[in-house]
């Protein structure tokens, strides 16, 4: 079939909107018509150079990142199933998950469907199955999807891996939120951070990512959830996910910290910035308390290695520096939990979304990202 996508040709250049044609689903895919797509900061990563692959290491790998297409969150309906397919059914409401499950693999037998071993493939852009592509452009050329999902695209093909059934009679435009700023962010701080009831937590950054993992933390029972970020109007929005303070900056947040713990700092810390930069962990670590954790959920430059950071206060204070991915979630659990907690009024899904974009309107939208705008922007379609 012929359908449209926004996609990259290359970094530092703009999304290109394009008709392109998607082929059938094979043998374990399936092809979804989405109702919407998440403007996440990750998809911005690839613009910027940030998650681009060094060009030997690509080369090693037979791998061609570009041309892709860009999103990877994204809910919509099962049109059509590939042979093999056993768990979904055309007509099914499904989110994408950023990160397949394939239920199968080490990581995914201990409970760590965030580390399924089909995230390997993640920058490769093509089909988990065969590692080959079912969009195309005008011309012919194979295109790369984000993530394996590809939610740039009103129509897309994906793993049954990837897709995840959920009720029907939920929205599905508030059901692809799920699909990877959501889960992330509250499972940073519910997974993560470990947040427990009466604990002092701080988020740094509160947009899409952090605002949930303020949710989290206030849902976890948080007796104290510092939101900090440099946009007023953001910092005002916090409080209806449940911040009870914010800081502008860092510095402030320290001050703020050590007055309300009387010294004692914040049991969590949690990174939740545009961009994770080496000078930002040592700051973050000075809030943590004796025995506390700091937790690291934003996106570094994909080679950066420098880090500044107080050995000897890691480890003579005992505190934990963790990493985190998708929130460190169970996709094919936490998803439809999640959209139950939304069904029942317990987790605020609607009041994250600051602007609507049609697929024309993807640069603009990722404009105001980079303005401070959104707290997430969304194509629908």
């Amino acid at each position: 079939m012929q359908t449209r996508a926004a996609i990259l040709w290359e970094p530092h250049t703009d999304w290109s909107i394009e008709d392109i044609e998607l082929d059938e689903p094979k043998a374990g895919e399936v092809k979804v018509k989405l109702a919407a797509s998440g403007l996440c900061h990750s998809d911005e990563h690839m613009v910027t150079g940030d998650m681009v692959l060094d060009p030997e290491i690509a080369a090693l790998l037979e791998l061609e990142q570009f041309p892709v297409i860009g999103g990877h969150e994204g809910a919509g309906e099962v049109v059509a199933v590939g042979p093999g397919v056993t768990t979904l059914q055309e007509g099914d409401h499904v989110v994408l998950s950023f990160i397949p499950a394939c239920g199968r693999c080490p990581s995914c037998a201990r409970g760590r469907q965030h580390l399924c071993d089909l995230g390997a493939v993640l920058l490769a852009g093509r089909q988990i199955g065969d590692m080959t592509a079912r969009h195309h452009s005008k011309s012919g050329k194979d295109l790369g999807i984000m993530c394996c999902t590809g939610t740039f695209s009103p129509n897309t093909v994906v793993s049954e891996s990837t897709a995840i059934k959920i009720d029907d009679w939920i929205p599905l435009d508030k059901a692809a939120l799920v699909g990877c700023g959501v889960t992330t962010g509250w499972g940073s701080a519910v997974n993560a951070a470990d947040v427990r009831p009466g604990e002092t937590v701080v988020v740094i950054g509160i947009g899409g990512i952090g605002m949930n993992a303020v949710q989290g933390a206030a849902m976890a029972g948080a007796r104290h959830v510092v939101a900090v970020d440099p946009v007023d109007w953001k910092r005002e929005k916090a409080g209806v996910f449940g911040a009870t303070h914010t800081a502008a900056s860092i510095e402030e947040a320290t001050a703020q910290v050590g007055e309300l713990t009387w010294g004692a700092n914040a049991d969590k810390v949690i990174l939740t910035t545009g961009v994770a930069t080496g000078d930002l962990i040592g700051p973050m670590m000075g809030m943590v308390t004796k025995g506390g954790r700091g937790v690291v959920t934003a996106v570094a430059p994909i080679v950066q290695e420098d880090v500044k950071l107080n050995l000897f206060d890691l480890a003579m204070q005992r505190k934990e520096l963790v990493g985190c991915i998708f929130g460190n979630a169970n996709p094919r659990r936490d998803v439809p939990r999640l959209l139950r907690l939304y069904d029942e009024g317990k987790l605020k899904l609607d009041e994250l979304v600051t602007t609507t974009y049609t697929l024309d309107e993807v640069n603009k939208g990722y404009q105001d990202m980079r303005d401070g705008k959104n707290i997430r922007g969304m194509i629908k379609y």
